[in-house]
């Protein structure tokens, strides 16, 4: 069964969350909502009232008035194991990167450095709005840092496709950090696959754990979480270091940059969609 919800881009983390947990074996994330399947069995039924419960739950706690859309429909029979792989495409993002699945055998490309990233369970396979803006904000940063060899911290690593992008960027030192265990697995086997895994050094330790700075800080989180870890990220850049921060709603923009003001200014900012991405330089 295919279930196709349309809701606010707020939404959908959530959403995303309670469908996996609920039987699905993973969503595909559109611009207006996802799509999610499960398999056909005596449960359905019961599965459909979870999932209409759960939104009529999430849409009356959501700041946005906007009703979730549902609509369930039987699709044929194919091979799952292979069929999602048609949702991931190669994608060119800013000036330096390709990214690609490492089933797909990618151009070569005498002015752009290939990031191979197979997806699994953890965020980041640049499909995602705040991933591409990431990206194009550490080119930004990585240029003007290059000079003095650079060293970078990726807070919540996930896929680990910042942290790889920073090892092709020139860092002389990459940290990434996450607190699932799942998503430093994947990262550390993404690693591999893109020759990164020597510089780059993962780790679940909490980010106010780490005692050292660096030059160039990423966190492509929510805001809340950036509000919550605001004090550990400010600590972690260096003078005249950047900060980039991502995976913040329109709406909670201006909560994130009035905490940062004090100690930072704000170098480039970029909407895409409901995104907003920030780069940042200490003072």
């Amino acid at each position: 069964m295919q279930l196709s919800v349309h809701t606010s881009a707020a939404n959908i983390d959530a959403a995303s969350n309670f469908l996996i947990e609920r039987g699905s074996p993973g969503v595909v994330v559109k611009r207006y909502g996802l799509d999610a399947f499960f398999p056909v069995n005596g449960d359905a039924a019961s599965l459909k009232k979870d999932v209409q419960r759960f939104f009529v739950a999430l849409i009356r706690l959501s700041s946005h008035a906007d009703k979730a859309r549902l609509n369930w429909k039987v699709v044929q029979a194919e091979n799952w194991n292979n069929s999602w792989k048609r949702f991931i495409k190669p994608r060119r993002i800013g000036k330096s990167f390709w990214v690609t699945p490492p089933w797909l055998q990618p151009p070569k490309f005498r002015l752009r450095q290939v990031i191979t990233i197979e997806p699994g369970m953890a965020f980041g396979t640049g499909t995602h709005a705040t991933t591409r803006s990431c990206l194009e904000f550490l080119e930004v940063a990585a240029d003007r840092l290059r000079a003095d060899k650079f060293t970078a911290l990726d807070v919540g690593t996930g896929s680990g496709i910042l942290a790889i992008a920073l090892d092709k960027l020139g860092a002389r030192e990459v940290w990434g950090i996450d607190n699932d265990p799942v998503a430093l697995k994947v990262a550390r086997e993404n690693l591999i696959v893109n020759h990164a895994a020597e510089k780059v050094r993962l780790t679940g330790k909490h980010l106010s754990a780490i005692r050292k700075t660096f030059s160039l800080v990423v966190a492509n989180l929510t805001a809340e979480t950036i509000l919550e870890l605001a004090g550990s990220l400010e600590k972690k850049v260096a003078a005249e270091g950047y900060l980039v921060l991502s995976g913040i709603l329109r709406q909670k923009c201006r909560a994130v940059t009035s905490l940062f003001a004090g100690k930072f200014t704000t170098v480039k900012r970029k909407q895409s969609r409901e995104w907003v991405t920030l780069l940042l330089r200490r003072k």
